[in-house]
């Protein structure tokens, strides 16, 4: 499996001049994080990709669909894959309008509001890292697989850090780092 964090954002890009948060709730893709998409497909081509898992959060979402149709891949939905919530970044957009703006996708799955309410405690983030883990690691194409992420969430999973249109193998049947 591999995951990728999303390209760079408008949030990330601001975020990462000053520090401060900017206030932009579920932001879009920068021209760079377009390229960081384009960037990544270059580089899953030698894969024997089967299918994308992509994060609800638009910039996921658009880093996804950028890869899909280079490599004709569908892409699943997937909540759990999602950020931590702790910035504004991190709030959502309705299930609704994610329909409206990607009607070749399925969020039937999701909640009108799907992200969380208040800040998501590290405890319930490893949880959440966990419970996919364990998921993948039960599905048998999950070596065909690459999952379009968050910062948090890689963090989580793999106690890595890594930046925008980062792309980190992943083995969910590996022992879990302690």
């Amino acid at each position: 499996m591999i995951l990728i964090r999303h390209g760079q954002s408008y949030f990330n890009l601001h975020y990462g001049a000053t520090r401060i948060d900017p206030g932009i709730p579920d932001p879009t893709l920068t021209e760079a994080g377009r390229q960081q998409a384009l960037a990544a497909v270059e580089t899953l081509r030698t894969r024997a990709l089967k299918r994308l898992i992509a994060s609800p959060y638009t910039r996921a979402l658009e880093t996804a669909h950028i890869i899909a149709s280079a490599l004709a891949l569908p892409i699943a939905v997937e909540p759990l894959v999602r950020e931590r919530a702790a910035f504004t970044c991190d709030i959502g957009t309705p299930r609704s309008e994610l329909a409206r703006r990607w009607p070749q996708l399925s969020f039937d799955h999701l909640e009108e509001r799907w992200w969380g309410e208040h800040e998501e405690s590290e405890t319930a983030l490893h949880a959440r890292s966990r419970h996919f883990r364990a998921r993948m690691a039960a599905a048998p194409d999950w070596p065909e697989v690459a999952v379009v992420t968050h910062w948090g969430f890689i963090r989580a999973l793999t106690g890595e850090t890594v930046v925008n249109g980062a792309q980190l193998p992943f083995d969910p049947t590996a022992a879990a780092a302690p």
